[in-house]
């Protein structure tokens, strides 16, 4: 194996690659990157749960393959000069040479590397920009507890032209609803994705138009995969990840039929006050919030503590005819909600203090559960006071 590629691509599709080995993986050779030079360059990784690859143009003068230790290989093609990177086997080593650096590496045993997995049935596409929005939208819920695998994923469903992600750590719900292109106008699924591999790969697969998804929904060897592709920087980009097993949270019962009251806010002045005021706040104290008719008053801290208070501009209704309503939350937790709000006006809809409340995006926005097929709602559990 030989071929010249240029740096940028290169440490590029290592990049990518890499970002999925494992910290301690099972057998040494997980812990490698494969890098097989035939018609194009492609360097890849899988651990049995996660795999991803990316393919780039080279200059190929021999044919061949390899595996060498994926982190020292992604630390090296970093920090290589800005020069052409030329790359050859050399009998039990691999030699990367580009400008005056010189690096030599052992071969990990290529015979004991699991065949990458292959993409599942192509589902459909979706623009890569509406992608990674709504999944940045939704994967601030996921929780980061092992203990309860099912929450740490992402549901995905999908029904004919509309797909829904949803996330849920058990203290606030996100939602999104958007339209797509399904390859089948039946198509109807449902998975559960692992929500840090969902969100590495919509971050990644921007720089196309389109990302395009894969999903078994036969009984087929793939049943458990899901599978991406898109263009990243460098070229062209694959990842597949196993599925979650467990049966999910019936989240849209929580979401509520009707609102008792609803604010509307500006977004930005909203984002600014809480981070302001939650300055005093230790990390599990919430910030409340007193509406008014025409006013919104945030407060932090209580007793001997250092304390805060602001106030904005909002709109209050209720239809209980009550003047004011009280509610209080983990600052950290609304700040998740009100970044993924894409409109200058939140929508904030109550039922009581001591139930969820709901943000959503838009002046006008409806509160109704079912509110239409592109939509972001963040369902947010209140913090009980005192009193």
């Amino acid at each position: 194996m030989r071929f010249q590629v240029d740096r940028g691509l290169f440490a590029d599709a290592v990049a990518w690659s890499a970002r999925t080995l494992p910290a301690r993986p099972s057998m040494p050779v997980l812990g490698g990157l494969l890098i097989e030079a035939m018609d194009e360059l492609r360097i890849a990784s899988f651990d049995y749960e996660v795999s991803a690859s990316a393919s780039i143009d080279a200059t190929i003068a021999e044919t061949g393959r390899a595996l060498v230790s994926g982190r020292l290989l992604a630390e090296i093609s970093r920090n290589l000069p800005a020069q052409p990177v030329d790359v050859e086997l050399d009998g039990s080593r691999l030699v990367i040479a580009c400008g005056a650096s010189r690096f030599t590496l052992p071969l990990l045993p290529i015979e004991e590397y699991p065949n990458l997995p292959p993409l599942p049935t192509l589902a459909g596409t979706i623009g890569a920009d509406l992608f990674a929005t709504a999944v940045s939208q939704v994967v601030v819920a996921a929780g980061r507890d092992d203990t309860l695998p099912v929450l740490t994923g992402v549901r995905m469903e999908i029904d004919r032209d509309v797909m829904t992600l949803a996330a849920t750590d058990r203290y606030r719900l996100a939602v999104r609803d958007f339209h797509w292109q399904p390859a089948r106008g039946d198509l109807t699924a449902a998975a559960l994705i692992p929500a840090r591999t969902l969100g590495e790969v919509a971050k990644a697969l921007t720089t196309g138009a389109e990302v395009t998804i894969f999903l078994s929904t036969e009984s087929t060897s793939n049943e458990n995969l899901i599978g991406f592709s898109g263009r990243g920087t460098s070229g062209e980009r694959q990842t597949t990840t196993r599925l979650i097993d467990g049966e999910y949270v019936k989240y849209r019962s929580l979401l509520p039929a009707e609102a008792a009251a609803t604010a509307q806010v500006a977004t930005a002045a909203l984002i600014e006050a809480v981070r302001r005021v939650s300055l005093v706040a230790p990390r599990t104290s919430p910030v409340r919030l007193t509406f008014n008719p025409d006013r919104l008053t945030l407060e932090a801290g209580t007793g001997d503590d250092a304390q805060a208070s602001e106030w904005i501009d909002a709109r209050f209704e209720s239809s209980t005819g009550d003047d004011e309503f009280v509610i209080a939350f983990n600052p950290a937790y609304l700040l998740d909600g009100l970044g993924a709000v894409e409109s200058e006006t939140t929508t904030l809809s109550f039922t009581s203090p001591n139930k969820p409340a709901v943000l959503r995006a838009g002046k006008d926005a409806d509160t109704s559960a079912d509110a239409g097929s592109d939509d972001y709602r963040y369902l947010l559990m209140p913090v009980r006071l005192g009193g």
